[in-house]
């Protein structure tokens, strides 16, 4: 017959060993997570690797046509980000926003200019050509802040559509480029204000709107004019800098990894060494009893 002192005894075993149980599940439950993290980034490293393979082959390889209107829906960052892109067409600097910049030659601006992209196509044998444009807005480059006080304020344009009829006279470029994706329009928690003619962040529609531009016929990105494409006619000091494109990506995943690796072992090694001082304690209590 069972004791009433053994089963107040065996009444706190059956607590502490239940709880130990769930212990066990919550510790599982946490490396495995842990070690879940941990391979995701792995993956993300592989991705990062990837995509950064891919970039630096878009930049170095020969440069292919700008992506005409019918294909700017399938632009993206993933697949066109820095591609290396060639297109001739009319500058329209009266429409030139400053965007402001930091690079390695100083604090100043970026020009980025529409640039009216004319595409010749034949509607038959009788009508002859006919010319259809868009805009890309170019990043021509950088400029100091000195010189940048001597360029005429930006214009805003209510020709519409036929804002690149009217320019068809002027002399056309012909350049290269790495292709863009618009930014945001905020930047280091500074907002464009176009009012003012502030500017931030390379914000494309919003540029464009500002400009009186018609947006549909604007393209959703820009272009990163390549260095020594400025005309030499006109005053040096007020020709932009171009080719100071900075590619760079962030790679914390490894640490990452091996930070969330680092906090699965340690929470394994903790758990095994509480259990075993659980049960240390365990056969000092038995060993005990035993004795008395």
């Amino acid at each position: 017959m069972q004791r009433p002192h053994d089963s107040q005894e065996q009444a706190p075993r059956l607590h502490s060993s239940a709880l130990r149980r769930v212990l066990a599940v919550c510790a599982a439950v946490a490396v495995l997570l842990l070690l879940a993290l941990g391979t995701w980034q792995l993956f993300r490293l592989q991705w990062k690797l990837d995509l950064m393979e891919k970039v630096d082959t878009r930049v170095h390889a020969k440069p292919v046509a700008v992506p005409e209107p019918a294909q700017w829906a399938q632009v993206n960052a993933a697949n066109d980000e820095y591609r290396h892109v060639t297109l001739s067409g009319v500058y329209l600097p009266e429409y030139t926003t400053r965007v402001q910049a930091t690079t390695d030659l100083g604090s100043g601006y970026w020009l980025l200019t529409p640039l009216c992209v004319q595409k010749q196509s034949h509607a038959g044998t009788d009508s002859g050509a006919a010319q259809s444009s868009h805009i890309v807005i170019i990043n021509r480059g950088y400029i100091g802040q000195e010189a940048a006080k001597r360029l005429p304020a930006p214009a805003a344009t209510s020709a519409g559509k036929a804002l690149c009829a009217t320019v068809a006279d002027r002399a056309p470029v012909t350049l290269t480029g790495l292709l863009r994706m618009p930014e945001t329009g905020r930047a280091f928690l500074r907002h464009n204000d176009p009012a003012n003619h502030r500017w931030f962040a390379r914000d494309v529609a919003a540029i464009a709107r500002a400009r009186g531009l018609d947006g549909a016929l604007v393209a959703p990105f820009f272009v990163d004019a390549a260095a020594g494409q400025e005309s030499a006619v006109g005053d040096e000091a007020l020709r932009p800098v171009g080719g100071l494109t900075v590619i760079s990506f962030t790679n914390n995943h490894l640490v990452y990894a091996l930070t969330w690796y680092a906090l699965a072992l340690m929470a394994a090694g903790a758990f095994i060494w509480v259990a075993r001082d659980d049960q240390r304690r365990q056969r000092r209590k038995n060993n005990n009893e035993h004795h008395h």
